[in-house]
């Protein structure tokens, strides 16, 4: 990792890393296409952003009704536009996508065809100074998603040096977790620290720079804390759960991820679903249960991008996509593993190393 500043030049990629500075580009466009197979019916776009796969959904099927969803109040508003230019195809809808199926119900609709989530932090908050979600420039440091909660300048202020350094360490990869939480603690003893310029200086002062990388030191720090202020993890697991009770049988479910934490939990509920895995069903309160396959993998592995999409938009580099078909087996219980698997171990205040 280096420890100068990005230059203008360079800006985040959704998993942490500097790419150059570009719009907002939909990450696996065609295979999520394909792999929806849309042929009229209804199609939930659960993670609007900028409207790059509910424009190609729209496109790709003149007979499919389009359903998009964003907790974020400035993607529903930049959104109307394509509503009206939808000719009555699309609506918009204010909500989380962990509880999708909610929301679906509220607007008076039932059961889907389609769900396709794109999983992370869009171009168009990393991209605007004042979300504070990325130190290319300064700005507050706010990263919230919607606008509710506390901000990611309330936990760096507030949050205990354990908590801290856990968040940064499971969430946010970084081996110098304990280094960083302490050093924000010394620093807050003199003022608080408000800005995305003030922190990333405190971790450039305390993590190491890797031999050939043009990673920003605080490119992992600021990932861990995003994931936390917006409980990424947590509400990537509800989707899943609300995604399964939304589609109807033959209906299919899409997610594209960026780092190796939503992977895993995204392959594993998969796993799970399908009868591939009886691993998670183990962790359920009361011991193992009956697999029900409530899911048939469309994809037997992740679907990666190619060579020209990753040089055309090197922020697609570390995606994957997972796609399954909703079977007609009932709705099993939610895989308590997933939520533990989303959330901070209780081990990580004890034995590991940071």
């Amino acid at each position: 990792m280096s420890r100068r500043r990005p230059s203008p030049e360079t800006a985040p990629r959704h998993d942490g890393a500097e790419v150059p500075d570009q719009p907002h580009v939909p990450v696996l466009l065609a295979e999520v296409i394909e792999t929806l197979a849309t042929a009229g019916g209804l199609a939930v776009d659960g993670t609007f952003g900028a409207g790059g796969y509910t424009r190609a959904l729209l496109a790709a099927d003149p007979a499919l009704q389009v359903v998009a969803i964003d907790r974020d109040p400035t993607a529903i508003a930049g959104g109307q536009a394509l509503v009206a230019a939808s000719g009555g195809r699309l609506r918009l809808l204010h909500g989380r996508f962990g509880a999708l199926d909610t929301v679906l119900a509220e607007a008076g609709l039932a059961q889907v065809d389609r769900v396709v989530l794109d999983i992370g932090v869009s171009s168009m908050q990393l991209d605007v100074p004042e979300r504070g979600f990325s130190f290319r420039n300064d700005g507050p440091l706010d990263m919230r998603m919607g606008a509710d909660g506390p901000s990611a300048a309330d936990l760096v202020n507030e949050a205990d040096e354990t908590v801290l350094a856990d968040i940064i360490y499971h969430y946010g990869e970084e081996r110098r977790s304990r280094a960083v939480a302490r050093t924000i603690l010394e620093a807050r003893r003199r003022g608080r620290i408000e800005t995305t310029a003030q922190l990333a200086e405190l971790v450039a002062g305390v993590v190491r720079t890797e031999p050939g990388s043009h990673i920003h030191p605080a490119t992992r720090t600021f990932q861990g804390l995003r994931i936390a202020v917006n409980d990424e993890l947590g509400e990537l697991v509800r989707a899943l759960h609300a995604a399964e009770r939304a589609l109807r049988p033959g209906g299919r479910l899409a997610v594209v991820t960026f780092h190796s934490l939503e992977d895993r939990i995204v392959k594993q509920f998969f796993a799970a679903r399908s009868g591939r895995s009886a691993q998670a069903s183990r962790h359920l309160p009361g011991g193992p249960v009956e697999t029900i396959r409530s899911f048939r993998l469309v994809t037997k592995g992740p679907v990666l991008p190619g060579e020209a999409e990753t040089a055309r938009n090197p922020r697609a580099r570390s995606a994957k996509l997972r796609v399954a078909e909703r079977t007609e087996s009932d709705v099993p219980e939610p895989l308590a593993a997933l939520t533990a698997l989303a959330s901070l171990p209780d081990a990580a205040r004890g034995g590991h190393r940071r």
